[in-house]
């Protein structure tokens, strides 16, 4: 007996079962991703500060870079500037990301003056600067999870990432690979430290911020966006100054 008809089954059913075995290994890849840590729930949301006016900026059902500039956000310029190249501008084109910064009451002036300056090319549509009192800048900074304190300015270095269910995101350990073989005590990173260009480009911007939006992406929660897309929703006229 020939054994020709065994040889084609055996190869008609090798091709049929190998895609079906590829697929079955990608499965897993593709459903069990790593999604970024909560470190906190339960953050402070700006409207229910009592002292800030603006009620169209909300940190509910919005990706935040939330940040504490104070009194005199003017000397915050190399922090901000690193914030706008390396996280602003790469992220502006996801629908509900935004950043938003805290200052107090008595900072307009030099507000004004710092958004001047992030605005000499381009509008930051997406960047906020919400005005507090001291005590409520006191009360959202410490709903949040976090070893650092203000300066006497009321204000950090740092920034937080909020999601859209006001929890706070970051690492629960951020020990590097050498520090996980030699055991080393598990740390934290729920701050990221924006005069620190290696830490915003290469664990904010690189990983947790894209691990994030991912997250949402995959859950059906958020959409990944165009600027020019997004500015029409948010813009009647249709006119944006974004490029994608």
């Amino acid at each position: 007996m020939s054994n020709k008809p065994v040889v084609k089954y055996l190869i008609l059913g090798i091709l049929f079962f190998l895609p079906v075995a590829f697929l079955l290994l990608l499965y897993p890849s593709t459903n069990n991703y790593n999604v970024l840590d909560v470190v906190k729930e339960d953050v402070l949301d700006i409207s229910n500060l009592s002292s800030v006016a603006n009620s169209d900026v909300v940190l509910k059902d919005h990706i935040t870079v939330l940040g504490f500039l104070g009194s005199d956000p003017e000397s915050k310029i190399i922090e901000a500037s690193n914030l706008k190249e390396l996280i602003y501008n790469k992220f502006k084109g996801f629908k509900n990301f935004q950043i938003v910064m805290m200052v107090t009451l008595d900072s307009h002036d030099r507000t004004s003056r710092l958004i001047q300056e992030l605005n000499k090319y381009s509008e930051h549509k997406y960047w906020h600067f919400v005005a507090a009192t001291d005590s409520d800048i006191n009360k959202l900074f410490n709903s949040l999870r976090t070893s650092l304190q203000l300066d006497n300015t009321l204000a950090t270095n740092s920034v937080f990432v909020i999601d859209k269910e006001l929890n706070q995101r970051g690492r629960l350990d951020d020990r590097t690979k050498k520090e996980k073989e030699k055991e080393t005590q598990v740390y934290p990173l729920t701050a990221y430290d924006c005069s620190k260009v290696s830490i915003i480009k290469n664990k904010l911007a690189a990983e947790d911020m894209r691990v994030l939006l991912e997250e949402y992406r995959k859950s059906g929660r958020n959409k990944i966006d165009s600027s020019n897309r997004r500015a029409k929703d948010l813009n009647p006229d249709n006119k944006t100054d974004e490029k994608e």
